[in-house]
């Protein structure tokens, strides 16, 4: 039974967020055979400022 985490920042919307649920699932189908009702996935959304990249907080990286 996989179980996906997907971490990114906050902003998407509600069915950018189902397009991502539906495409990690469909690939998870395809590469590992399993049945759609046994794959879970989360997604955790953070704040820009509570996420560093490339040593600087992504709120204020250059984007």
């Amino acid at each position: 039974m996989p179980f996906v985490t997907v971490k990114m920042w906050e902003g998407r919307t509600t069915e950018q967020k189902a397009a991502i649920i539906e495409k990690v699932t469909e690939a998870l189908i395809e590469s590992m055979g399993v049945e759609p009702e046994h794959v879970s996935v989360v997604l955790q959304e953070y704040p820009k400022e509570n996420w560093g990249v490339g040593g600087q907080l992504a709120s204020t990286a250059p984007q």
